[in-house]
């Protein structure tokens, strides 16, 4: 369990910010913390990780302390039990996969636990290869594979899928999602896309301004729990046309593009680009924005 109270200062252009986090975090929950760039998401990984001190506020995982700002405790980052994946990969150059692995064992570590990871992961084919030469997907799951090397019980991602496309994302969602499952994690996301927060996660947190103003299941907190249906899936507002009395919305789902009926009160506030829920209710499907 992961007991999180913090206050930090943080400094940016638009000027100063108090950041006041207080969460719970149960052992082996997948959360997610949600909303606009600059509310705080990454400075408060930041400091779960040791990175960064908080100015007070404590950190208790699993019943050890990590911070506390009166007890003088502040516990390195290398013995706080966290994979870390940041969002720029973060790999040594020089290094092929294996050798990027490799450097980041414990010196008392069976190295069996690489071999594991290059199978999980998929890397057979990589394993000899440098970073310069792979594709973006390919140095992420390096990237989730090194974080894993010390079997965490934390794992932090800070947006490790937004620089990829959809196809790759998926794929990536799902390398995730049974690492999160096989290793027995708790896992903290930050991500803005929506369809994944939903696919991942047990929980969310919306953070502005440096506080967590809203939490509650993905279904809930985006929407979709108000409809009962038979299935649901999120996608992106490609196009909009108008045909007879009705209207067909084009809706991009990963790589596939699907076309929904919809009456003018459904259209009247969506545009291309917006997030939708569409859930299909009495065989009727429904479009909703998220």
């Amino acid at each position: 369990m992961i007991e999180l109270n913090v206050h930090k200062t943080l400094q940016s252009a638009q000027g100063s910010m108090e950041l006041h986090v207080e969460l719970t975090v149960e052992k082996g929950q997948f959360i997610t913390l949600y909303g606009e760039s600059g509310a705080g998401k990454t400075s408060t990984l930041r400091m779960l990780s040791g990175l960064m001190p908080p100015d007070k506020g404590s950190i208790t995982v699993n019943g050890t302390v990590w911070f506390d700002r009166e007890r003088k405790t502040n516990l390195n980052p290398r013995h706080r039990n966290i994979g870390y994946v940041f969002q720029d990969y973060a790999l040594f150059p020089n290094m092929t996969v294996s050798q990027n692995l490799e450097f980041a064992l414990d010196r008392k570590q069976d190295k069996t636990v690489v071999e594991d990871l290059i199978a999980t992961m998929e890397l057979q084919q990589l394993r000899h290869r440098k970073p310069g030469t792979l594709s973006g997907g390919q140095k992420q799951r390096v990237a989730l594979a090194r974080a894993l090397v010390r079997q965490p019980g934390v794992l932090l991602l800070d947006e490790p899928l937004s620089a990829l496309d959809s196809a790759m994302r998926q794929k990536l969602q799902q390398y995730i999602l049974e690492a999160h499952k096989k290793y027995g994690l708790t896992t903290i996301l930050i991500s803005h896309d929506i369809g994944e927060i939903i696919k991942l996660s047990d929980k969310v947190y919306e953070m502005q301004n440096g506080k967590i103003v809203r939490q509650g299941a993905p279904p809930d907190m985006f929407g979709l729990g108000k409809t009962s249906a038979k299935f649901r899936f999120t996608g992106e507002v490609i196009r909009i046309q108008k045909e007879d009395v009705v209207y067909v919305v084009t809706i991009r789902i990963g790589n596939d593009a699907v076309k929904v009926i919809a009456d003018q009160s459904e259209v009247s506030h969506l545009q291309p680009g917006d997030k939708v829920a569409v859930a299909s209710k009495a065989f009727n499907p429904v479009i909703q924005k998220i």
